[in-house]
């Protein structure tokens, strides 16, 4: 069965995000520019805000449900229910301005400065819940299923170029002790023949000059 660790929250909240952060920035973007994009950006942050409204619901919902179900401890716990808290207040205020948007559409009337400061306020509280749920994954390390192991100061990541490096030192050291080890060999022999001929020469000696040699 399909899978997802731990829950569906951490998909839908990257929508909410961005159509609610989109939909803050196009509304205050609205205020300094002149037709026809006024009316072109003021439509899109229209949209993006009941896109974005509608998204968060569910979100909340799997965030609940996030909630309620992710291993946690007594610290996390206490970070779970703040971004909860925030999370909360979030949604209540898009949602409150997207039924704002709709009736001022509605009667055709242009959005004002004080739904604009209101966008802005509420991006904010936007931003403030989103660092609180990334500090549960990133400070906490919850809903992940296994975290990797520190590697400590100075970890090189050009895992390729080192153990290439490496490898060309390993064979480079064999090179040298095979040269060494042939240098020794050689040396070996040339001793070995140095006293085999020296032995020989004894034996072909005549026994008189042994004699005499050993008569002195």
């Amino acid at each position: 069965m399909f899978e997802i660790i731990p829950n569906w929250h951490p998909i839908f909240v990257h929508f909410t995000v961005a159509l609610l952060s989109l939909a803050v920035v196009l509304a205050i973007a609205v205020l300094f520019v002149q037709s026809p994009l006024k009316e072109q950006w003021r439509t899109v942050a229209h949209w993006t805000l009941w896109f974005g409204a509608g998204i968060s619901i569910i979100t909340g919902l799997a965030g609940l449900y996030a909630y309620n179900t992710v291993a946690h401890d007594t610290p996390s716990h206490a970070a779970m229910t703040e971004h909860r808290n925030w999370a909360i207040v979030t949604i209540l205020l898009f949602l409150t301005l997207a039924v704002w948007s709709i009736l001022w559409v509605r009667k055709n009337k242009p959005l004002g400065v004080v739904f604009v400061v209101c966008m802005l306020v509420s991006g904010v509280v936007l931003a403030t819940t989103a660092w609180h749920g990334a500090e549960l994954v990133y400070r906490y390390g919850l809903g992940v299923k296994s975290l990797p192991k520190a590697e400590g100061e100075g970890h090189n990541h050009a895992h390729a170029d080192s153990h290439d490096h490496d490898h060309e030192h390993v064979q480079g050291s064999d090179a040298a002790a095979e040269i060494d080890d042939d240098h020794h060999d050689h040396d070996d022999n040339g001793r070995h023949h140095e006293a085999d001929m020296d032995f020989s020469g004894m034996d072909d000696m005549p026994d008189e000059h042994q004699a005499d040699g050993h008569d002195h």
